[in-house]
């Protein structure tokens, strides 16, 4: 497989990381559901902003003006390793679901059987996108009909059933900051791609949150090479990449990607469960 058609398939997974959605006929991979990015703000002073930052958030906007064409789902295997090495593989379904109105992201644990080989305990975190505001992001535990819960708000920064992946990361936020900007490129190229390099800085971050993100966006594709977060005090926290992937009903597909916690040693991986043909 070329490198080229590789990266051109799997466009809209690694443009949007944790997000799977489809977008269209001529891209079959994971797709992000993806939020309009409102600018009039940032059109309206025009002229206090460097080249840099229009750049950036031009590029911020053509990311996220993209929108997914169909319903998808898929099943997989979050593989996460803590601090100290212990394993733990959890299975999870991935939904997209579109509606007159928005459409919706689901990532759904699967964490206990039930003696009838049933699953009874599920824990999801849904991302809405309604096109006009900001992700609204949600949690349900069900554990049998007695402990179940209903759909109730959810931490952007809450950790999805203890792994890396935190809410904001399937809604991949930093794309919808204020603060975009460009940045010279550190490498001639990345993974062997033309990229371009872009900041998006958050001001308000909090304690446990996301300050600052680099993402590497391939420049033929529009896809994210790789991705770095910084906490609170600008330290790297976090750091994300597709890892590989596989041919699937003739379209190549997002087989795994991988997010690492560099302060606390761990890892998450999310591998798909795709047919052979």
């Amino acid at each position: 497989m070329k490198v080229r058609d590789k990266f051109q398939i799997g466009r809209a997974a690694l443009l949007r990381g944790l997000d799977f959605g489809r977008r269209g006929s001529a891209a079959r991979p994971l797709m992000a559901a993806i939020l309009f990015f409102a600018l009039g703000a940032a059109a309206a002073t025009t002229n206090d902003l460097s080249n840099a930052e229009i750049q950036g958030c031009q590029l911020a906007q053509q990311l996220l003006e993209q929108r997914p064409a169909e319903n998808f789902t898929n099943i997989g295997v979050l593989k996460i390793r803590d601090g100290k090495g212990r394993r733990t593989n959890i299975s999870v379904k991935c939904e997209l679901i579109i509606t007159a109105t928005n459409w919706v992201n689901n990532y759904i644990a699967y964490l206990k059987y039930g003696p009838n080989g049933i699953w009874v305990c599920t824990e999801t975190f849904t991302v809405v996108h309604d096109g006009s505001s900001v992700n609204r992001y949600l949690k349900q535990f069900y554990c049998n009909p007695d402990q179940a819960t209903g759909l109730f708000p959810v931490e952007k920064n809450m950790p999805f059933v203890n792994s890396d992946f935190c809410a904001a990361d399937f809604g991949l936020e930093f794309f919808h900051w204020p603060e975009q900007k460009v940045l010279p490129n550190t490498t001639s190229l990345k993974r062997g791609r033309a990229y371009t390099l872009l900041e998006s800085t958050n001001p308000n971050p909090s304690t446990n949150g996301y300050s600052r993100v680099l993402s590497w966006i391939d420049k033929e594709t529009g896809g994210i090479l790789e991705a770095e977060a910084y906490d609170a005090k600008g330290k790297l926290l976090k750091e994300f990449a597709p890892k590989s992937f596989k041919k699937v009903n003739g379209q190549w597909e997002l087989q795994e990607m991988e997010i690492r916690n560099v302060q606390t040693g761990s890892r998450t991986r999310l591998e798909f469960d795709f047919k052979k043909e």
